[in-house]
């Protein structure tokens, strides 16, 4: 990789940043730290020359596409760091070693024999007949051929097929021309840490270890400009998991000779699949081949992490304890966008409209819209890589009594419970990894301010004051800033406003000043929520203090006891658990740590007792003085999301059977769609004061913690056509009256929801909690019993394609799972475990 001829700055602590923009890579001045009053960063190096345009330059144009045909120089990718591909029989070789895998063998030979003792079952196989013994020699091996051609089949179907340099250099100039037009302002990297990977993959690369980059989420972009990366740098490009839904006529095809492996979006109970995709996994790391997967599954609509799905995380991890691979490389990296190209069309499946299949028509057309936009530059970020088996071992260090049988027995309860609690923590960290090392970009930064301010819109100073306040935030609490080089604040807040666009800032002319405003407030909230991660403990804090703070009166009116302070952002907590990620500190330490942060700040001020313990919070009288702005800052990120876990506690109220309705299980997606239709409702009628609160994965978030918690029960059936059905476990049930059948405002759910709405944004509608809880209610219970309804109707007409109650087979693995669940949340408890 080449570098640059002149001495960076020793007084700058920043590595510099590389831009890289077609065959252009610019080196950069420190992209994310300040650099010190009066230090000259210098200019930016262009090294490489810059994609010629076919209009302008066709002669120049047609010798660069013939040096990548031809291959000439680093576009040759012949001298690459790790094991060899591209080249012709790569996917055959790969088959050969997948289908010879013991592992998949063994599964052949197991599920054949399983099937010829159901024909002897089945009277299929005579055990009387003289010839027995050779009939069923016979029928297995038939049985176990027939197994390997599809075997065969699907591995063929899986696997990338790595085979031609000239197609992955044709590959790579087209793809980074689409991009670069799209993304004008290139793919953004740190020179230290490409560097330092550069030399994890050759050390790798002389163990035969694979390296396992697990990047953020949010667009198609993000694999397409890892691919770039590694090319450019010459890496061996990672085999990349997608899912099926992408591979539709001509994209699956380019997509799976550029590195892409095709899976099931679903296993289900396909024993052979998902030991092929096992056996594929071990081949890939036995190999050293590199290998990516996205540790959140799917696209993150919000713009902030998802929880970890631990699919394929988990054949990983099964690799590595079987010791099937000895260790391999784990490199968690980020990907920040100036604009995101997808959003408007998370906006819309946020809001309930049904996600459209993929397919060659939108893939064309999407493409050919986004060529034409300026949407700024990509920010690709690389955390430090670390070794697997390290953090396993370490892992099992910290529990006392390891089962016997982690590798081999996924049936032992305590060792599934092991493997459960690995999982879970390699997840989180590899999310963790992703915030530590992610940069906070301008339009992020934009976002945030406009989304926490009381007034309509703001002033260009003030929008500039208040984005240097959040980026000295950012900083201070060990975020990272982009930096386009040695621009001013005004410029970069420029730059950012021109990306956004006019659909999500608005601007109003002929006023005093010119004065933005947050047109599109829900798409703009996916742009603020790429910042929350770095201050969710302010903003809980802060929202546990507006318990008091709403009340109003003096100051001593407003101060809150540091227990209550503290059993109350434990709740809050505890409530968005699946929604972010906490520290591994502890309460104690993080709050402490919050607090004392908030007291340096001059937003709050601690009352302690003669030992020096706190025992009061309040509002400084900085803050105060201030207009409460920084902490109002903090109250504004959160109260979206309480909002969210509000409505969708008092959506469970409506899933309380109507008096007489008997055991009714109601489906899962049109329990979650009746909540989100009762969020629009009350959003309109000014009992929601966030319309960002309907959107359905914070939805889907909230219902997942409450079957976690044992405050619904989801069954899934063994039939594909079935879809998840839910029920309000029957402790959380709230009372009715006897006479009328109405809801009552009372009971285990309704003190849960109360206790949630206590933290929420104050509102003139919400005042008299009687009517407004009266309301609620009302509606609540309607959108419910029309849910009951439907589904009784259903049954009665004989036209229900999903039973309304359990089968006794589903309601013996119901009792199963909610038993597995108590003894989970127990073992969770222990501090060992």
């Amino acid at each position: 990789m080449a570098g640059s001829d002149e001495p960076l700055d020793p007084t700058n602590n920043s590595a510099p940043d590389l831009q890289i923009l077609g065959d252009e890579i610019t080196l950069q001045p420190g992209g994310y730290l300040e650099p010190e009053k009066g230090v000259n960063e210098g200019k930016d190096e262009a090294l490489m020359n810059q994609f010629a345009s076919f209009r302008s330059e066709p002669l120049q144009f047609l010798r660069e596409v013939s040096l990548y045909v031809s291959g000439q120089g680093w576009r040759a990718y012949d001298n690459i760091i790790g094991q060899p591909v591209f080249y012709p029989g790569y996917s055959q070789n790969m088959i050969s070693m997948v289908m010879a895998a013991p592992l998949l063998q063994k599964r052949i030979s197991q599920l054949a024999e399983k099937r010829v003792v159901v024909e002897e079952e089945e009277g299929l196989l005579n055990k009387n007949d003289t010839d027995y013994v050779t009939k069923r020699a016979q029928r297995r091996v038939a049985l176990e051929n027939s197994l390997q051609e599809v075997a065969e089949k699907l591995t063929n179907d899986m696997i990338c097929k790595m085979e031609s340099k000239t197609f992955i250099r044709g590959a790579y100039y087209l793809t980074t021309q689409l991009l670069t037009r799209a993304y004008h302002q290139g793919i953004h990297v740190s020179s230290e840490e490409v560097l330092h990977l550069r030399k994890v993959a050759d050390l790798a690369a002389k163990k035969k270890q694979s390296i396992v980059f697990l990047p953020s989420h949010r667009s198609h972009v993000d694999y397409v400009s890892l691919q770039l990366i590694c090319y450019r740098l010459g890496l061996t490009l990672p085999i990349v998991v997608a899912g099926d839904n992408l591979n539709f006529p001509l994209v699956g095809s380019f997509l799976q000779n550029a590195g892409a492996m095709w899976i099931r979006r679903s296993f289900g109970d396909d024993a052979l699949y998902s030991t092929l995709v096992q056996s594929y996994i071990d081949t890939l790391l036995q190999q050293g081949y590199n290998f990516e997967c996205f540790i959140e599954g799917g696209r993150s609509r919000t713009g902030k992490l998802l929880p970890p799905k631990f699919g394929i995380l988990s054949f990983v991890l099964d690799s590595i304890l079987s010791g099937r691979v000895e260790d391999t490389i784990i490199c968690p990296v980020s990907t920040q966008y100036d604009k995101v190209i997808e959003t408007e069309g998370y906006v819309t499946e946020l809001l309930g409209v049904p996600k459209k299949k993929e397919n060659l028509a939108d893939f064309l057309s999407g493409g050919s819209s986004v060529l034409s936009l300026k949407l700024g530059r990509v920010d690709v970020r690389f955390h430090e890589p670390w070794s697997l088996r390290k953090f396993i071992d370490d892992q099992l260090t910290k529990i006392p009594n390891v089962p016997s049988g982690l590798d081999t027995d996924h049936r032992n309860p305590a060792v599934r419970a092991v493997r459960e609690k690995i999982l879970r923590m390699l997840g989180y960290k590899v999310l963790g990894d992703i915030n530590h090392v992610s940069v906070v970009m301008p339009t992020a930064l934009i976002g945030t301010v406009l989304l926490t301010l009381r007034g309509r819109g703001v002033g260009k100073q003030e929008l500039i004051r208040r984005v240097e306040w959040l980026t000295t935030r950012v900083r201070a609490k060990g975020g990272r800033v982009a930096h386009p080089g040695n621009a001013p604040l005004s410029e970069i807040v420029d730059r950012g406003l021109e990306v956004l666009g006019k659909d999500l800032v608005g601007v109003i002319d002929g006023l005093a000043e010119p004065t933005y405003y947050a047109v599109d407030r829900f798409q703009l909230s996916f742009y603020r929520n790429m910042t929350i991660h770095l201050f969710i403990y302010e903003a809980l804090v802060s929202a546990a203090m507006y318990t008091r703070v709403k009340r109003g009166g003096g100051p001593s009116m407003q101060v809150i006891e540091y227990e209550e302070l503290k059993s109350t952002v434990f709740f809050l907590s505890s409530l968005f658990r699946g929604e972010f990620i906490f520290g591994s500190a502890g309460l104690d330490a993080n709050l402490d740590k919050t607090l004392k942060g908030l007291e340096a700040d001059r937003i709050v001020q601690l009352t302690k007792d003669e030992k020096g313990n706190v025992v009061q919070v309040g509002l400084s009288d900085e803050e105060r003085r201030a207009g409460r702005e920084n902490y109002d800052f903090y109250c504004f990120l959160i109260w979206p999301f309480i909002e969210a876990s509000w409505l969708a506690a008092v959506s469970l109220m409506g899933l309380s059977p109507p008096l007489g309705a008997g055991d009714v299980w109601i489906e899962q997606s049109k329990a979650q769609n009746s909540a989100q239709l009762l969020g629009k409702t009350l959003y309109h009628q000014g009992d929601l004061s966030y319309f960002e609160a309907v959107n359905k994965e914070t939805l889907k978030n909230s219902y997942t913690r409450f079957e976690e918690d044992q405050m619904v029960h989801v069954v899934k059936s063994k039939e594909a056509k079935i879809p998840p059905r839910m029920q309000l476990d029957p402790a959380w049930r709230p009372a009715r009256d006897p006479g009328t059948g109405a809801l009552l405002a009372e009971g285990k759910l309704w003190d849960f929801t109360e206790k949630i709405a206590n933290c929420r944004r104050e509102g003139k509608n919400r005042r008299d909690g009687a009517t407004v809880s009266s309301r609620v209610l009302r509606l609540t219970d309607e959108l419910g019993r029309k849910l009951f309804e439907e589904a009784e109707e259903s049954a009665k007409a004989g036209k229900q394609k999903v039973p309304n109650r359990l089968s006794r087979e589903e309601e013996e693995t119901l009792h199963k799972t909610v038993g597995a669940a108590r003894r989970r949340r127990k073992m969770r408890g222990k501090p060992n475990l």
